[in-house]
């Protein structure tokens, strides 16, 4: 099966789910394969990629940060149950997905079941792995597994649950697991531990996960959580641990951010003044209420997210990518012209000290004697016209490479460093002004697009909003 039909298969499957589970989206999938069909013409996308592909379509919690910090203690909690283990020591260091079970047993299953299955985020992961660390993709197991138990709060969500940052040995496989999480949740909290604000203590997480939020479109789903704050309370310091620990996030780059603190009253020791833990347990209500409230509307969230990303998508493509192929283009080509030119320059002058020595201009400066020889005249000339043919395409093969080198190639629409390249195969000319793929009728479909798109929005307002205040007729 070529990796076109398995993908066309895959997002076959996805909009059968979908279907049942979310019907609205299943038309939302149609037109992600419309923004597909330009996006693989133009060389954006290869035909076995598709954006639909690289978003969540069911509501992503991911957990992340420090080794005890609480963040397994949090999930049971949550849960209600003791799914995970927890402890102050590295108690299991891969990544566990959690998802809602339909029977009464919890199940722990292989990393292989995600990587097999189309549904969940980590779909195929292991051949990213491999790609950042060879022999490691085969180790899936070593990475990820996934847990499921029927908890009801879990129904229509996804969390998964991370291994901690700061000592971890497969750390490139590691990082790439985690951008890949980051990239596709809708909520992801980020725990830290109370006892070790200080920067030090956190440097790893702060460099991976804070710095990162700064360059993201999306940061608002980022919730920064210092836990097991119950610990300063025999100090009553509970402004001053927060105060610290929210200045080493802004000193790493932090700007803004939803800040909390949280503790486990089963884990937590309450101190002698009742006036100080009442405070510290009306800090910790009020915060976990918010995070709770914002786990609780990722469900829509969602669905406007998957909308907006296709709107940003098809922006950035017309936006983004054109604009720089055009400048790429417009600077190969260029380039190619000022090289032609010299070597042209070069040969001709060649070719004139050659018949030069071979006496072509004895007697006749202006009427060279050709006549006498005309075969060998045009073998020189055929042989000029050879060498500059092959010259120019090996000239532009290697100026569009350096320049395809320059480009990035992990854009969110894709690869413009592989789009470039189509447009200098030897067969388009250095004159096009459009890249490959894009034109007015193209155009004119990613306006059709974003039209649908505005449809899609307005449907889902229909359904949280009525600012008309009017009684709605229903069928």
């Amino acid at each position: 099966m070529t990796p076109a039909k398995r993908m066309q298969n895959r997002i076959t499957r996805l909009q059968q789910q979908l279907k049942r589970e979310n019907p609205i989206l299943v038309r939302v999938v149609d037109q992600y394969r419309e923004l597909d069909a330009v996006a693989i013409k133009m060389g954006l996308l290869t035909a076995g990629e598709s954006y639909a592909t690289q978003i969540s379509w069911w509501p992503l919690v991911s957990i992340l940060g420090t080794f005890s910090a609480g963040k397994s203690s949090f999930i049971n909690s949550y849960l209600e149950t003791s799914l995970q283990d927890t402890g102050n020591q590295a108690v299991d260091d891969r990544f566990t997905v959690i998802t809602y079970s339909p029977d009464s047993t919890e199940r722990t299953l292989p990393g292989i079941a995600l990587d097999g299955d189309p549904r969940f985020p980590f779909y195929q992961i292991s051949e990213d792995i491999e790609n950042v660390s060879s022999g490691e993709g085969a180790r899936i197991d070593s990475y990820l597994q996934m847990k499921a138990t029927p908890s009801e709060k879990l129904k229509g969500k996804i969390f998964i649950d991370s291994p901690g940052f700061d000592a971890d040995e497969q750390r490139k496989s590691t990082l790439k697991i985690t951008d890949h999480i980051i990239e596709l949740s809708d909520l992801v909290l980020v725990f830290f531990d109370a006892r070790h604000p200080e920067p030090g203590a956190m440097q790893d997480t702060l460099e991976h996960l804070v710095r990162g939020t700064q360059r993201r479109n999306d940061s608002n789903k980022f919730v920064f959580v210092l836990n097991q704050i119950d610990t300063s309370a025999k100090d009553d310091n509970l402004e001053d641990i927060v105060a610290s620990w929210q200045k080493a996030l802004v000193q790493s780059g932090l700007g803004s951010g939803d800040f909390r603190v949280l503790f486990n009253d089963k884990l937590a020791e309450p101190v002698a003044d009742e006036n100080v833990w009442a405070r510290y347990v009306a800090k910790r209500d009020a915060d976990y209420k918010r995070i709770l409230s914002r786990i609780d509307s990722i469900s829509v969230e969602r669905i406007y997210r998957i909308i907006g990303s296709m709107e940003s998508l098809t922006n950035q493509i017309e936006q983004h990518a054109v604009p720089r192929l055009r400048v790429a283009l417009q600077h190969w080509k260029k380039r190619v012209l000022i090289f032609d030119g010299i070597i042209f320059a070069l040969l001709f002058g060649s070719a004139i000290a050659g018949s030069i020595a071979m006496g072509y201009w004895e007697g006749a400066l202006f009427s060279p004697p050709w006549a006498d020889s005309p075969n060998i005249v045009w073998a020189i000339v055929a042989a000029t016209i050879a060498t500059l043919f092959v010259i120019h395409f090996y000239v532009r093969k290697k100026v569009a490479k350096k320049i395809a080198v320059s480009l990035s190639d992990t854009e969110v629409y894709g690869h413009l460093s592989q789009a470039f390249v189509k447009n200098t195969r030897w067969w388009r000319s250095l004159f096009h002004f459009n890249p490959v793929g894009w034109n007015g009728r193209v155009q004119h479909k990613l306006d059709g697009i974003r039209d649908t798109i505005d449809n899609f929005v307005q449907k889902l307002n229909d359904r949280f909003t009525n600012p008309s205040g009017s009684i709605k007729k229903t069928d």
